[in-house]
């Protein structure tokens, strides 16, 4: 099974793509997508949405995971990363891949077994469960794949 997992975002967009095969999981690219704060909230939503498309296209997913949103402190921050999931699961939609939400809740329990774990330990369970010698960067990134390893667990 080859999962994309998202970390949404409207700065930043963080994916890892992995594969799982019996009880092996193996990551098989990661990064970010970026838009810049000089361009409309319009044009950024848009980059997000032809990038993630690209990626559905390049990687062929099984599924697309995304975490969940929480509620922010800030109105306007929760009402951008909002968009920026619409059009992450317009795009599983348009290209005909399932789509699967967790919460921040659920992918720390899946990883660490404890669904309070902080950033550190989310990066040291990615880290380790995909045999990497240094941990993802940024925070999104390992974020993401953390969210498909998640699903990965979950599975059968």
């Amino acid at each position: 099974m080859k999962i994309l997992g998202i970390d949404p975002g409207l700065a930043i967009v963080g994916f890892g793509v992995i594969v799982k095969n019996k009880n092996k999981i193996k990551l098989l690219a990661s990064g970010c997508v970026l838009t810049s704060k000089d361009e409309s909230v319009y044009e950024r939503i848009g980059a997000i949405y032809e990038d993630i498309v690209g990626l559905i296209e390049k990687y062929k997913p099984d599924v697309v995971i995304c975490e969940e949103l929480f509620y922010f402190k800030n109105a306007k921050t929760v009402i951008n990363v909002a968009q920026a999931r619409g059009v992450i699961m317009l795009a599983a939609k348009k290209k005909s891949v399932p789509f699967f939400e967790y919460t921040p809740l659920q992918i720390k329990q899946a990883l660490t077994g404890y669904g309070r774990a902080d950033k550190k330990q989310i990066q040291e369970m990615t880290k380790g469960l995909l045999g990497l010698s240094g941990y993802l960067k940024p925070d999104d990134v390992a974020d993401a794949v953390a969210s498909a390893i998640c699903h990965a667990n979950c599975v059968r």
